[in-house]
């Protein structure tokens, strides 16, 4: 596995190689100081699975960089991790792509858990941007709660119900038709219907109420 750390920081970059090290014994770790330098070793690597972004660098905004690596190279994995854990950065960064967000002054068994979620398909999201009192309570709780089973409390079929997991995973429709064997219209037309049944207005908004019934051990514990 190659993994690309962003960071204009040697200190978050030695850390960040470390926790990957902890996860991937055997993964390939390449490092850029800055936006340019980062573009050069993605095109230059092609087999690049997993990008570290940091939001803050010197040369360009991060957002920009993750929109363009989204477009660019809609295979590869990426993870921002930022300073700045506000929810609408947060929200802004998971609508443009990224497949979690990390805080940079979260500590190591929470970056442990969070790579590992997404190792394993999943989206992290941290506490921060549930909007909840708990914000600061232990990742482990917080990263998956309890695992989500179908309920029809949820107000939705087995079928939306599959879906919506895919989504959660960070699929797009096309991935989604592929898994489950569906035309793209029936796959929108459940995302249309599973994104009215959780009262909100897009994918975003979605994972981040996923991630709130994860950690709602009540109301899974009832399916």
């Amino acid at each position: 596995m190659k993994i690309l750390i962003v960071d204009d920081h040697v200190l978050i970059r030695e850390a960040l190689r470390g926790v990957l090290k902890e996860l991937r014994k055997d993964a390939t770790i390449l490092e850029a100081a800055d936006c340019a330098q980062a573009t050069r070793l993605v095109e230059g690597h092609v087999d690049i699975e997993l990008i570290l972004l940091d939001l803050t660098l010197p040369d360009r905004d991060g957002f920009v960089l993750l929109a363009e690596l989204r477009e660019a190279y809609p295979a590869v994995s990426i993870v921002v991790m930022s300073a700045t854990d506000d929810r609408d950065a947060v929200v802004r960064a998971l609508d443009l792509g990224a497949l979690g967000f990390i805080p940079k002054n979260a500590q190591r068994d929470v970056m442990l858990s969070a790579l590992q979620l997404v190792f394993s398909g999943g989206i992290y999201i941290p506490p921060q941007a549930l909007g909840r009192e708990q914000a600061r309570t232990p990742a482990r709780q917080t990263i998956a709660g309890q695992p989500l089973t179908y309920s029809p409390e949820l107000g939705l079929t087995e079928r939306q119900f599959e879906v919506l997991t895919l989504m959660s995973q960070g699929k797009s429709n096309k991935a989604i038709c592929r898994v489950l064997g569906l035309a793209e219209p029936t796959v929108k037309n459940h995302v249309t219907a599973i994104l009215k049944a959780m009262n909100v207005t897009n994918r975003t908004e979605a994972a981040i109420a996923i991630n709130e019934l994860r950690s709602a051990p009540s109301r899974t514990a009832k399916s």
